[in-house]
């Protein structure tokens, strides 16, 4: 009897052991696989560290892509720059031979042309209107103010001369208030003035200064 208890016993312990290998064998596998989800997770780790480096070249990419474009502006600005550069200059007053003379019509309407020679060595450009004043008997001056008239493109060439008028009704009464001595003229797109005296011969002023119209430039060609 004593003999069968403990053969019976040898089993259970046997059985038991048998059982706790069994238990470790699947701790050991929950072990493995609980490591492999580390191991996935460090390999997104790796590709999505890989995937911000390619966002970053792209990046890259676009900046040198973008900075070329700002390095081709210039360079485009710089040929306009050459363009505007190659069209003439505007004369300048110490180039040009100024005159003034009486061009009136008919015995009631005013004109004064005043003629402009380019006597500079290079070609020039008189487009536009020149700033005209008038200066009276009693020294004071009196700005001209501009007519309704389009400039037309006016290029002189050395020898080459471009004319603008004064125009004013005139004065048959013999009472006009203006006694014009001088005219100051300053040509398009300039700052130095020369003066000129009154034709004579020129029409008295009906009505005041402001009365008197400019008009622009235009070759005598």
């Amino acid at each position: 009897m004593k003999y069968t208890r403990i053969t019976a016993l040898a089993a259970v312990s046997l059985a038991a052991t048998f059982s706790l290998t069994a238990c470790n064998s699947d701790d050991s596998g929950n072990d493995s696989s609980s490591k492999a989800p580390s191991s996935s997770s460090s390999s997104s780790a790796d590709g999505g560290s890989k995937a911000q480096g390619g966002t970053g070249s792209a990046a890259a990419g676009n900046a040198t892509s973008g900075s070329g474009k700002d390095t081709k502006a210039p360079a485009g600005a710089a040929n306009g720059a050459t363009k505007t550069g190659g069209k003439a200059t505007f004369c300048k007053t110490q180039d040009l031979a100024i005159d003034a003379a009486n061009a009136a019509p008919d015995k009631t309407s005013g004109r004064i042309n005043i003629t402009m020679i380019n006597r500079g060595s290079a070609t020039c450009s008189a487009t536009g209107f020149a700033g005209v004043d008038i200066k009276d008997a009693d020294y004071t001056s009196n700005p001209i103010e501009r007519g309704q008239a389009q400039p037309r493109i006016t290029t002189l060439k050395p020898g080459d001369a471009a004319v603008f008028d004064l125009s004013y009704s005139i004065d048959t009464s013999g009472n006009s208030l203006a006694h014009p001595t001088n005219i100051l003229v300053t040509p398009p797109n300039e700052t130095h003035t020369v003066t000129l005296k009154w034709p004579g011969g020129a029409g008295q002023i009906k009505g005041a200064y402001t009365d008197v119209e400019v008009y622009p430039t235009h070759t005598t060609k």
